[in-house]
Parts: C-alpha cells; sequence; structure tokens
C-alpha cells in the first residue's frame, strides 16, 4: 500500500518523519466502548440507560440523575460533579443514552460516577496524547497505516510486524492483557523496542560511506615490535594485528581503538606508523603536552629512519611559520595542523588521540586536509581513532555500524589503587597519608570543582583552598582551565613538585610517573568516566596508588560501585545505570534519552537479535 502525501504530511505535522517512527507513537490509554455483560463485579464499559428522574443540587454543583439499566433491569445512580449548563441539556427526563463509566455496587445498589456518553458501542478507541492533531484523526491515520503489509514492506520481520499492528488495531485478548498490568504486554513492548533499534541502525548505516583508500600498507612492522624493551599485552597483540588487516585494504580503514587508562596505546599507534611507512602517518593530539609525550615516546621507540616531526602551536600564524619540511614520514601536532596545507600529500595514515576531545568537524577536517580528490572520485587516508574513555559494550554496539571497534581490555601493569571516600572529619588522616607520600618523593593532586568562591557552593574552591597547602607543605603549584600558562605549570610540577592543585584539567594529558595520590572535591558533581580518568593518573607504571573522593553527601551508592572497580570498562557500564546514553547519530547530546522503549542497560540481546536480522 502506498502512503499518500497528505498522510505524509500527517506524520511529519506529529513529528514522525516515517512509517517507523511512527510506529513507536503509541497510544496513551484505551477505551473500550464494548457492552457490560455482567453486573457479576465493578466493572467499567457502557451500557444502556433511561433517564428517570434528575436532580441538582445547588452550591455543590452536582447533578444526580437516577436512571435505569435496560439490559439488566436495575436501577443505577448516577453523580456528576461540578456539572455545567450543558450537563442539564444532555441529560433529560426519559431520555435513553449509552454512557461508559465504571459501575460499582454499594449495600445493594449500583452506582456511577462522572460518565462518558458514547455514539458508537463495541470499539476500542485509541487515545493519543497530542496539540498537532486530533486523537481521533491519529487513531485513524494509525489503523489505516500501521497494518501487516506496509510494516513488512519497510524491512520488519512478520512476528514483530504483527505485534505492531495489534498495538494499533487491538483485539479483546489485547485489552484484557494491558489492562489487567496498566501496561503494554511484554511482547510488545519488545517488539517497540526491535523496531526502535532497528530504524536506529538502518539511519546510522546510511551515515557511513566507504572510500578507496589512498595507499595499501604493507610494511612489516614486525621487527619493530621485536625491538621493543617490554612484551606486549594480548589485547595490544590483537589490536595491532587488525589495524594491519585494515591497513592492507583497497578500502580506507575507520577503526576506533578503545582502551582503558593505561593500556599501552602508544605502542599501538607507533606500530601503525610502521605499517603505513614508507608513507607518512599523521596524528593530532588534544593538547601539547600530550603532543609532547607522544613525540617523546616515538623518538625512544620508533626505527632512526622513520623520521618525526613535532608541530605545535596556538595559532593560525604560527602554524604557517614552516616548521615542517615534508621530509618527516611521521607528524605530531595539536590541533594547529588544521591551519596548515601540506605541499604533499603521501599521507597513507591520519590519527586523532583522545579522539572525544575533538569535535566531528574537526576530525573531519583533518581527514580532508589529505584526501586526494578528483573529478571522478575521492581517496582517502586510513583513519584510527584512539580513545582511554570506554563507552559501554550496547553503546559500543549500537555504534559499530558507524565505525569499526578494538578494545584493549589488558593493562601492562596491574592497577594497585585504593579508592577511599572521606569527609571532613577524616581529613586529618588525608594530611597524614599526604605528608608520608611527599616524604617519599612521590607526588599529589588535589583537584577541585571550582576556581573561584561560590555562595551556593558547599565546597572550598581552589582559590580558598591555596592557601591552606602552601602554608603547610613546599613545592606546592596552582592551574587551572583559565591559566594561561597550565601546560607549563604541569610540566614545572612533574619535574620538581610536591603538591598540584588544580580542576579537572588534568583528566587526560601530562604522564606523571611519581604521583601516587588523589584527592578529588565533590566528586558527586562529576560523571563516573571523569572520576575514572582521573584516578587513572596515579600508578601509571605499577606504582601503589591512592584515590580519595571528599564529600559532604552521607551516603552514594554510585560513588560505593566506583571504589569497588577499577576497570573503565566496567566503570563504563556502572556509569550508564546512572545517565541516560547520548545521541551517536546526530552527535549533539552528550547525555539524554535517544530511545523511547529501548534500553541501553537492559536490552543488549534485543539488540544483538536485530544486528544479527540486519546482518551487521
Amino acid at each position: 500500500m502506498k502512503i499518500s502525501d497528505a498522510d505524509y504530511a500527517k506524520l511529519q505535522k506529529l513529528g514522525r518523519p516515517d512509517l517507523l517512527s511512527f510506529a513507536t507513537y503509541i497510544p496513551k490509554s484505551y477505551t473500550d466502548t464494548s457492552l457490560i455483560e455482567s453486573l457479576n463485579s465493578p466493572f467499567e464499559g457502557a451500557v444502556e440507560i433511561q433517564i428517570n428522574q434528575v436532580d441538582f443540587i445547588r452550591g455543590k454543583n452536582i447533578l444526580k440523575l437516577q436512571a435505569w439499566m435496560v439490559k439488566f433491569q436495575k436501577p443505577l445512580q448516577i453523580m456528576i460533579f461540578n456539572a455545567k449548563s450543558f450537563h442539564k441539556t444532555i441529560y433529560t427526563t426519559n431520555k435513553e443514552l449509552f454512557v461508559l463509566g465504571k459501575i460499582e455496587q454499594k449495600f445493594g445498589k449500583y452506582f456511577m460516577n462522572q460518565p462518558k456518553i458514547i455514539q458508537t458501542q463495541g470499539q476500542i478507541i485509541l487515545n493519543f496524547k497530542s496539540t498537532a492533531i486530533k486523537s481521533s484523526s491519529i487513531s485513524e491515520l494509525a489503523q489505516k497505516l500501521l497494518i501487516q503489509e506496509n510494516l513488512i514492506a519497510e524491512g520488519l520481520p512478520q512476528k514483530i510486524a504483527i505485534l505492531i499492528e495489534e498495538i494499533f488495531n487491538p483485539s479483546k485478548k489485547f485489552l484484557l492483557e494491558y489492562q489487567k498490568n496498566a501496561s503494554l504486554p511484554a511482547p510488545h513492548l519488545k517488539a517497540l523496542k526491535w523496531i526502535e533499534i532497528y530504524s536506529y541502525l538502518k539511519r546510522l548505516s546510511k551515515k557511513r560511506r566507504y572510500f578507496e583508500s589512498k595507499y595499501i600498507c604493507k610494511s612489516d612492522y614486525k621487527p619493530f615490535i621485536d625491538s621493543l624493551p617490554f612484551k606486549l599485552t594480548n589485547a595490544q597483540t590483537k589490536a595491532i594485528e587488525t589495524i594491519a588487516s585494515d591497513l592492507k585494504k583497497s578500502v580506507a580503514a575507520k577503526r576506533l581503538i578503545m582502551g582503558d587508562v593505561g593500556c599501552g596505546k602508544t605502542i599501538v599507534i607507533l606500530s601503525a606508523v610502521t605499517m603505513a611507512y614508507p608513507y607518512k602517518s599523521l596524528l593530532m593530539a588534544p593538547t601539547t603536552i600530550l603532543a609532547k609525550q607522544l613525540y617523546e615516546e616515538a623518538q625512544k621507540f620508533l626505527p632512526k629512519h622513520i623520521r618525526t616531526k613535532l608541530i605545535i602551536g596556538n595559532s593560525k600564524e604560527e602554524a604557517e611559520e614552516g616548521f615542517f619540511k615534508e621530509e618527516e614520514h611521521f607528524i605530531i601536532g595539536t590541533q594547529v595542523l588544521l591551519y596548515r596545507e601540506f605541499k604533499t600529500q603521501d599521507f597513507a595514515l591520519i590519527m586523532t588521540d583522545e579522539q572525544h576531545r575533538f569535535g566531528t568537524k574537526q576530525r573531519h577536517q583533518l581527514e580532508k586536509l589529505t584526501e586526494e580528490k578528483t573529478s571522478n572520485s575521492t581517496k582517502k587516508p586510513h583513519v584510527l581513532q584512539f580513545s582511554a574513555t570506554p563507552i559501554p559494550r550496547t553503546m559500543a554496539m549500537l555504534n559499530s555500524s558507524l565505525i569499526d571497534f578494538s578494545f584493549i581490555r589488558d593493562l601492562p601493569f596491574k592497577k594497585n589503587i585504593t579508592t577511599t571516600i572521606i569527609n571532613k572529619s577524616k581529613f586529618p588522616n588525608l594530611i597524614y597519608h599526604i605528608q608520608n607520600e611527599v616524604a617519599q618523593n612521590r607526588q599529589v593532586v588535589v583537584v577541585y570543582p571550582l576556581v573561584e568562591e561560590s555562595e551556593n557552593f558547599d565546597y572550598l574552591s581552589l582559590k580558598e583552598g591555596q592557601e591552606f597547602w602552601q602554608k603547610h607543605f613546599k613545592n606546592v603549584y596552582v592551574t587551572s582551565g583559565k591559566d594561561k600558562d597550565k601546560e607549563q605549570v604541569l610540566e614545572n610540577f612533574r619535574d620538581k613538585g610536591s603538591i598540584l592543585l588544580a580542576t579537572t584539567l588534568i583528566e587526560v594529558g601530562i604522564s606523571l610517573p611519581r604521583l601516587s595520590t588523589i584527592v578529588i572535591v565533590a566528586p558527586e558533581r562529576l560523571g563516573l568516566a571523569t572520576l575514572h580518568q582521573l584516578r587513572g593518573r596515579v600508578s601509571r607504571n605499577g606504582l601503589k596508588g591512592y584515590c580519595f573522593l571528599y564529600t559532604n553527601l552521607k551516603e552514594s551508592k554510585r560513588l560505593e560501585e566506583f571504589c569497588k572497580n577499577l576497570s573503565g570498562f566496567d566503570i563504563a557500564e556502572i556509569d550508564l545505570k546512572y545517565r541516560n546514553s547520548g545521541d551517536l547519530i546526530n552527535g549533539e547530546r552528550q547525555s539524554g534519552a535517544e530511545f523511547e522503549f529501548f534500553d541501553m542497560r537492559t536490552d543488549a540481546k534485543i539488540l544483538s537479535e536485530v544486528k544479527e536480522y540486519l546482518g551487521i
């Protein structure tokens, strides 16, 4: 059945641009206008009445009717509260009507309050919540369009189409089940979840485009691996092998490599560079400090014949000063790379580290700078994105239609971090701990939620706490996101500091081998992913680590669960319990409900079914 332009216009008016999205626009309730068959128990439905007497109780605006139930030959007392003038016109003596309501029996008599007059009997009416179109018009449209034939034509399996059709063309059996539980029957609810995910994945798959790769990269990376002074984890090895397979293909790779904090993704990055050689690789990092660290690691581990260049700066002008001689094989830089126009186009591999720190437009811009475009075709470099912020498994399954995933779950060093929730009464114990750590030439970071004092905030700000720490300890460094010299401060702290007072800017960036302790003030204000990133700053090289969560809350199950788990992948699942997932397609919302029925926390099995059905 072809859907007319007029019907499509109605769907648009409802904010449902297609049939599948309309299928999730379910009625808020159902009304059964079937005539009541029995008075054996309290029953809701329609009954034919004849009005014998009408009394209006003045002062209370109550219309009291004495009526006769034609089918049962029994009297029925009807009460209409807050009666209006039109009620007096409708309900008149000797008039015969069909009324809908709940009949109750008390002391041998039958009563009905606030009845509704109906014109037709024996129908199940769908009640929709809408201001754009009348409920009756939506019902008519749904029963016309949401039928098996149309739903199957949209690609749905028949078993799902049958269940969806029944929601909008309900049977008596369906209605009884709905009334029994005051909600949709379980199979029908599952069908709604199924159709939501089916529609979502189809839209997502359309967003992924495949391009011919500029270069097929077949260089042997194994001599580089053999030259390393340490053994890789199994997860690192598997990720590297997968990337090697990607880069050998004629289709440009697009892969997100996701690992935990300290999983050793730098070596995976360098391995990819050796695969791309002799062609060029380009990597963009979110901060100067991180770019410098990656450059130092490249200088340390890559073979000498692979020349590396670091490009950093804060402005377009600095980017155009010509630090880059086009002869290097591996270019590492910050966002300043986006302002470059590279003379050579032999870039085979484009990478971004901590990819969630960049917007989609920035990542796309980097790819555009290095693509090879002709009038007939576009060839793209291979693209690898790296992140040390795991996302929930279900979200990764959803997003896999848009980008390929690899996971690095193993850690080169076992994390030995003790996480403790503390309050004001435990502050002296904290100071004693910090004194001991500093005495052993270890470092401490204290993370404050605010830089400036606030009247509406029950914690000290960074500036308020600064005086205390500098009074009681030496080599205390202070910085925040507003600090223009923050990266220099972080480097100075790394080399000479004992205590750093900062905001969450240290969540990603500088490596601090001597950092043993982090104190996070007001942790309840931060997402668990951010808390995990902050905690991940300590114990980077197997050093015993401590994380203290300083809170005024008497209890927090969320923080308690965080304390018990060190894996970023487990933390992502816990975080999902407390927060809704973001919109993966549009990339506009970072949190909030994307689905009306599908729940990422509990419906992974349904997602797997749909992916298998779609063959993805």
